[in-house]
């Protein structure tokens, strides 16, 4: 787990593709190199959750699974000069 969760995305319960679109407004909303930690239930986010992240530069600092869900934690990218 990261050291510090700046923000919480709870999309159990969403089917792709609504957590990957509903992400892109949270991380749109956030400042540069916080981390976003997301929890879904949906299996197919273990592939485009890091998709989403390798697409547009962002950090995956964590995935794993508990307890049948799957977390994530991102760190926004820091804007480029």
């Amino acid at each position: 787990m990261s050291d510090k969760v700046d923000h919480q995305f709870d999309a159990s319960g969403l089917m792709c593709p609504e957590p990957v679109m509903m992400l892109h407004g949270k991380v749109r909303d956030m400042q540069a190199g916080e981390v976003l930690e997301v929890i879904a239930t949906d299996p197919s986010t273990q592939r485009d959750i890091p998709k989403f992240c390798q697409f547009l530069g962002h950090e995956l600092v964590m995935a794993a699974e508990q307890e049948g869900k799957f977390i994530f934690q991102i760190r926004k990218k820091q804007s480029q000069a």
